[in-house]
């Protein structure tokens, strides 16, 4: 961007000049890191800071994972995985800024830590809306919102449309491949089961089709990127607090640990022992 750009949008009176700072809202951006502790606390700062720039990026992933969606409807093979070897960026990025986060000792946090009171990371509601895009859905997660939570609304909606992994099977079905009907037509609002008859059609492309393969197997990427960003989470909040409650009511490490492991899509880690 040039350091001054004619406005033609509202910013600033007529003829006025759109600049770096007005077009990013940086005063605004800036004006958000609040600590609550008296001082306040040096590390408070960077605890704000990291989580915001998370949510800025669960906010970007959510973007591009709809317009994944939407370009597998529209049958476009190739922006569909430069899309997601965009997403597998971000997601690196993601894990790589728990080493920030772990710079900070558990003496440190604590000495802002009863601030946050019943806050926590347990009620992002965009990582939430993340899962329930790539289908790891919960009725008993949206319960965890209160009626007059405006993120509820936008929680009860992914929950209730089709996933990622069902625009790939569509978009399979429409290349000829022989996706069993029942999942076609499958309640989206439970969970992706393995499920043979359709591992037997992925291992048909795996062997048939290099372009539609290296589709499934940035999924799993991103299955196993996800994975990953969930293991490095739980050994940084272990390490922070170890085995202590979380804040907001969560059992902290330990519910952390159950959902490690729980792949996103089943059925293509469940080809590799059949290939």
């Amino acid at each position: 961007m040039t350091e001054k750009e004619r406005t033609t949008d509202g910013e600033g009176p007529p003829g006025s000049y759109l600049t770096y700072a007005g077009y990013l809202k940086l005063e605004d951006l800036l004006s958000l890191q609040q600590p609550l502790s008296e001082g306040p606390e040096h590390d408070e700062m960077l605890f704000i800071i990291i989580h915001q720039v998370y949510e800025l990026w669960f906010k970007e992933v959510l973007h591009e994972v709809d317009y994944v969606v939407r370009l597998l409807r529209a049958n476009d093979l190739a922006r569909a995985q430069h899309t997601m070897k965009r997403i597998l960026t971000i997601l690196k990025v993601l894990v790589a800024q728990l080493d920030i986060l772990e710079t900070m000792t558990p003496v440190e946090f604590l000495t802002f830590r009863e601030r946050l009171e019943a806050a926590s990371g347990f009620q992002s509601h965009q990582f939430r809306e993340l899962e329930f895009a790539l289908g790891l859905k919960s009725r008993w997660a949206i319960s965890r919102y209160p009626q007059h939570e405006p993120a509820l609304e936008r929680l009860q909606q992914r929950y209730e449309e089709p996933t990622l992994w069902d625009a790939l099977l569509a978009f399979l079905s429409r290349e000829g491949y022989g996706v069993p009907a029942h999942l076609l037509e499958r309640d989206v609002t439970g969970p992706i089961e393995p499920d043979p008859e359709l591992q037997e059609v992925v291992i048909e492309v795996y062997r048939s089709n290099p372009a539609i393969s290296e589709l499934c197997e940035r999924f799993v990427d991103l299955d196993e990127g996800l994975q990953e960003w969930r293991y490095r989470h739980v050994k940084m909040v272990e390490r922070t607090i170890g085995a202590k409650p979380g804040t907001g009511g969560s059992a902290g490490v330990e519910y952390l640990r159950r959902t490690l492991f729980k792949p996103a899509f089943p059925d293509l880690w469940g080809i590799r022992t059949r290939l």
